[in-house]
């Protein structure tokens, strides 16, 4: 799966971790827990197992939320299809093992009829969520 390279918003971040792939696994994999590490999630619950086909509802940034596991490799990659308030996202996140450090890339793409028309905004939007949930990811994975 990848992300919608025509939607009117996307993006691409990436961050080195200081920590081993396994933990950094965990916690990107523990939807439930999100909200303990992650202040801009107020609330995530996984209605099933963790794998493709299973919906989870969350809230960021007091938007809610129902997305769709697409892929679930442990340790490696985690993908979901989102849709919130009229946008539909695809949400990437791929980890790589490097000695004891995790590289983690995270990508994703809105669209829908408010992303074309605030595109701008939108964009700026993405990009700061990204960012914010890699700097979280990275500052609870060195603990």
């Amino acid at each position: 799966m990848d992300i919608n390279n025509r939607a009117p918003a996307s993006t691409r971040h990436q961050i080195v971790i200081g920590a081993p792939i396994e933990k950094v696994w965990n916690l990107l994999s523990d939807i439930d827990r999100w909200p303990s590490w992650n202040p801009t999630i107020s609330f995530s619950k996984l209605e099933g197992p963790l794998a493709p086909g299973t919906s989870f509802r969350w809230k960021s940034k007091s938007a809610p939320i129902v997305s769709i596991l697409q892929e679930v490799i442990p340790q490696k990659r985690i993908s979901w299809t989102g849709k919130s308030m009229g946008t539909k996202a695809i949400h990437i996140w791929e980890l790589e093992a490097q000695g004891n450090n995790t590289i983690v890339k995270t990508e994703e793409s809105f669209n829908g009829l408010i992303v074309k028309l605030l595109k701008g905004m939108m964009q700026k939007t993405l990009d700061q969520s990204l960012q914010e949930w890699l700097l979280c990811l990275k500052q609870n994975a060195e603990r």
